[in-house]
């Protein structure tokens, strides 16, 4: 426990250190013109959840084109410095749907709009079942919430159209301590569905150094309790999917591993690179290549990714400070990374083996520290 609280302490010195650096590159004024799609932040504002609605030109710069209320108020975990929800995924967008998913750590709900351009439309707002909401999962009609406070748990809903329903018997407890610190990495990163659905993976960061994996069974009630897959002081934080369904996942330590996952929830590992970089702790794809944000670093970590989930490196690519989420939007063209420390948005063009051309920076108002990042 002493290296973990080390470790912690690293992040934090970290992230603190990056909020002087310089900006990478200069914001690039609002724009006008019609809009080919959009990205959605909320503010994770205490006093009032709100997402702001940027819009993007046909050159990928964007520009803040609405805001509205989710019906809910924000949060913060002690500790944190550019990530008051330490997590991946506390906004998603359903594209199947057109439904975004937000959450309202403050207020222990779940907020859902329907999407339409720059309109969001409040559909739906539901208690989580747990305390401090901070990631969302969608598969198909199944949408499943991980609260971070309380021992932490992962609480399901079945989609009605725009409406969710709780499932009582979707709703797991993690057993995570609840007095362990630094809070903000001593509870839960993300929860995130297979992309076949059959299984649902938790990222515990500090809290117990592992992935918990719960798979499905009649009706599609969770595992009574996960496999586990212990990382002794790795601090695996978010993860995506690459094209052969292996897990990639960026670890806190400063890695970015990948896994099988197979039916019956083992994790197998395939392989770890090092970063180099402080705080690597969130994580984006397009096909094969994957991006790293390092938040204490400021810049993000490219890499390939094999079918057989080896990994290649492509280099950094630097982002104003404190790099947080990030999405990728519609047919992999752009990627939008959230830079917490002072509340932008940095779009880079994606080219050919997931390399990186800086378009610019829009600064969102009411976001610094705030994470959550979606695209249409």
């Amino acid at each position: 426990m002493k290296r973990i609280t080390r470790l912690g302490a690293v992040v934090a010195v970290a992230a603190v250190s990056v909020l002087a650096t310089s900006p990478a590159f200069a914001s690039v004024p609002a724009h006008h013109g019609p809009a080919t799609s959009y990205v959605y932040v909320p503010t994770n504002d205490p006093a009032g959840n709100v997402v702001r609605v940027l819009a993007r030109a046909a050159d990928g710069s964007l520009s803040v084109a609405g805001s509205y209320a989710t019906g809910g108020v924000g949060g913060a975990l002690t500790g944190a410095v550019v990530d008051r929800l330490a997590s991946q995924g506390s906004a998603v967008l359903d594209k199947p749907t057109g439904l975004l998913y937000v959450v309202n750590a403050g207020s222990d709900t779940v907020s859902v709009f329907s999407t339409q351009g720059d309109a969001l439309r409040l559909r739906d707002t539901v208690a989580t079942g747990g305390d401090f909401p901070v990631s969302v999962a969608v598969h198909d009609a199944r949408v499943y919430v991980l609260n971070a406070r309380g021992g932490a748990s992962v609480q399901g809903f079945l989609r009605l159209g725009a409406h969710l329903v709780t499932v009582p018997s979707w709703h797991r407890d993690l057993g995570l301590d609840p007095t362990a610190t630094p809070e903000f990495t001593h509870t839960p990163g993300q929860v995130a569905f297979t992309p076949d659905g059959r299984s649902l993976l938790v990222t515990t960061k500090a809290a117990s150094n592992a992935i918990d994996v719960f798979t499905f069974g009649p009706l599609g009630r969770p595992s009574a309790a996960p496999v586990v897959a212990s990382l002794p002081g790795k601090v695996p934080f978010a993860l995506v999917f690459d094209p052969s369904g292996n897990a990639v996942v960026a670890e806190a330590a400063g890695n970015v591993a990948t896994f099988r996952v197979a039916g019956n929830g083992a994790l197998t590992q395939l392989a770890e690179q090092p970063t180099g970089q402080a705080a690597t702790c969130w994580i984006a794809g397009s096909g094969a290549a994957v991006w790293a944000s390092n938040a204490g670093s400021g810049n993000l970590s490219g890499f390939t990714v094999s079918g057989a989930g080896a990994l290649t490196t492509t280099g950094l690519t630097g982002t104003l400070p404190g790099t947080v989420d990030a999405t990728v939007s519609a047919g992999g063209r752009y990627l939008d990374v959230q830079t917490g420390a002072q509340g932008t948005v940095d779009t880079f063009r994606i080219g050919a083996g997931g390399a990186l051309t800086a378009v610019g920076s829009v600064v969102v108002p009411g976001t610094v520290g705030g994470e959550g990042i979606a695209s249409s």
